[in-house]
Parts: C-alpha cells; structure tokens; sequence
C-alpha cells in the first residue's frame, strides 16, 4: 500500500450488495477543525445500503463510499481543534447525510461530530451506538420531550433503533410498549420493555391506549394507525421517512425526525452507557472487506440489533 493511501470499500456503481469493491485510495488529511479517526469498527445501517442501491440526493464524491458510525481513534487533528489529541478515542455518526466514508481505514471530519468512545465497551459496541441511538435520543428526548411516567409505544422494538429506544425511554423513567414478534419478546423485555404486543397475531391499536409518545420505526401504515392510540396532547415520530406521514390531528402532533451529528447527544448516550442503562445489541460482525456480505444480511430484515465491520 502506498504511503498516505487507505483501503476502503467504494460504491463501484448504484445497485445490488456486489457493487461494494475494495479499493486503495488517498487517505484524507484534517481541516480547520476536524480530526482524522483512523477506523477500529464501522456501523451497518438501513440507510447504507438504501444509498448504496440508488445514490439517494447525496453529493458524493470522486469514490463513493458509505457507511456513517464509526468508532476509532484519533490520527492527527486539524488547526483549532482543542477537544481531541492524537490517541483519543472517539465514536460519532460524521458529517450526516453528507458523505463520511465509514467504510474505510480512515474518517475525517469537524470535530464535534465525535465524542469520547463510552470507556466500557470496545469499538465493535461504539460502532454499533451512533446513528441508532441518536435516532431515538432526538425522537424520544429531543423531539417528543419523554419524561418520567409517560407510556411510549416503540415500533419495530428489536430492530437496530428501536432496542436502544425501548432502553432510553426506560432510563427516562418511561413505561415503555413494544411490538415486536413473538420470538423477541423475552429480549425485550429484558432491555426493559413493560408490555410487549406481538405485531403478527394483534392490531396493537386494538391492545393499547393512552399513550403519550410513539415511534415509529416501522413506516408503512403504522403511523396513520398510531395516531388512534395517542392521547390529546400526544406526540407521533416517525423514522423511516416523511412520506405518509398523518398530519397533525386534533389533538395531537406528528413529526419526522432525520437524526443529525450531536456532540451532546452522543455524550449523553455514552454516559447512560456506563451506567449500565443501554447496551447496543449485535446482531453480526463482519471484516470490512465482507462489507457486501453484511449488506445482503441486512437487506431480508430479520437482524435483531446492530451488524458491525471491524477495520484491520
């Protein structure tokens, strides 16, 4: 390998999992205030492999790559950087929904786009946090503002974000509803969950109500159904995307929410971390180069928590 190059795993065309083909290319250098993580273990989202199969509205660069959770250590920092030195160890969701290249040896971008890697867990469990937990940190804490003694119903309870929703809606003291199929309903219950309702033999809007804050991490029709097991002044959040997306009705507020880099956030998310109230759950982990391979897996829909790439 060429000195200042790295391996990464590049988009060699938009379509299926086989377009993701390892290629040497340049390693990039650090800016006015970014830092350059050299890659220990990289996150496997839904939102990979749906860019990965059409380019999505992303401006991508010269070699495309995906892949936005990583967990690393710091390589070298850029002028004005004061929050981070050579050595740190840090885990982020960069540069979201701009490219970051997480698929790579290497990761550069702004600083605070990072926080300190939770010092309990390694950097396949870091990796495996960022984009899904801030997901349901903003849908739960920011957006919907949960508090003690609320009831949230989390869809699609065992998937990637909505394990880490149950358990932050609990930390916050929340009693939490999942639906889930039958087989995961022990799982959840162990993160937490107060009463879990299996999606495949009940219409949980028939099973629940009374509820203060939804999320939906499911799509489909699930929203416009959820609006009937909120109470006045309850908050709807949907995940996946805006489309169908019910408007507000008497009563009650829908939102969408596209999860942003958070240097708070993250630092929240750590702390609940190693205090033992959230643990990501994973589900796969795989060496970079079989980064097509975690695609397909990813892709039939029936991973319970988080599949990981570790960089060499």
């Amino acid at each position: 390998m060429r000195r200042n190059s790295m391996r990464a795993m590049v988009v060699n065309g938009w379509g299926g999992p086989e377009n993701l083909v390892e290629r040497e290319i340049e390693r990039p250098e650090p800016g006015l205030g970014e830092i350059l993580v050299r890659v220990r273990a990289a996150g496997v989202n839904p939102v990979d492999w749906k860019t990965r199969a059409s380019g999505a509205l992303i401006a991508w660069g010269e070699f495309p790559i995906v892949g936005w959770d990583v967990s690393g250590t710091v390589e070298a920092v850029g002028p004005g950087v004061t929050l981070y030195g050579r050595g740190d160890e840090v885990y982020g969701m960069p540069s979201f929904p701009r490219q970051a290249g997480g698929y790579a040896e290497y990761v550069v971008a702004p600083a605070r786009h990072f926080a300190r890697k939770p010092a309990s867990v390694d950097h396949v469990q870091a990796a495996a946090l960022p984009l899904a937990a801030l997901t349901a940190w903003q849908a739960l804490v920011d957006t919907a503002g949960v508090t003690a003694g609320q009831r949230v119903l989390v869809h699609a309870a065992a998937g990637g974000v909505g394990h880490l929703a149950v358990q932050i809606a609990k930390a916050r003291g929340a009693y939490v509803i999942g639906t889930a199929g039958a087989g995961k309903h022990a799982l959840l219950r162990e993160l937490g969950a107060d009463e879990v309702i299996d999606y495949r033999t009940t219409d949980f809007e028939d099973a629940v109500s009374g509820v203060d804050v939804v999320v939906d991490a499911f799509g489909g029709d699930y929203g416009q159904r959820s609006l009937k097991v909120l109470k006045p002044g309850g908050h709807l959040v949907t995940l996946p995307s805006p489309d169908g997306l019910p408007a507000d009705a008497e009563g009650v507020h829908a939102s969408w929410v596209l999860v942003e880099p958070d240097l708070q956030g993250l630092r929240e998310i750590a702390a609940l971390v190693e205090q033992g109230l959230l643990k990501p759950l994973i589900d796969t982990v795989l060496p970079l180069e079989q980064a097509a391979k975690a695609h397909e897996i990813g892709e039939l829909g029936r991973t319970t928590g988080k599949i990981v790439l570790t960089v060499a």
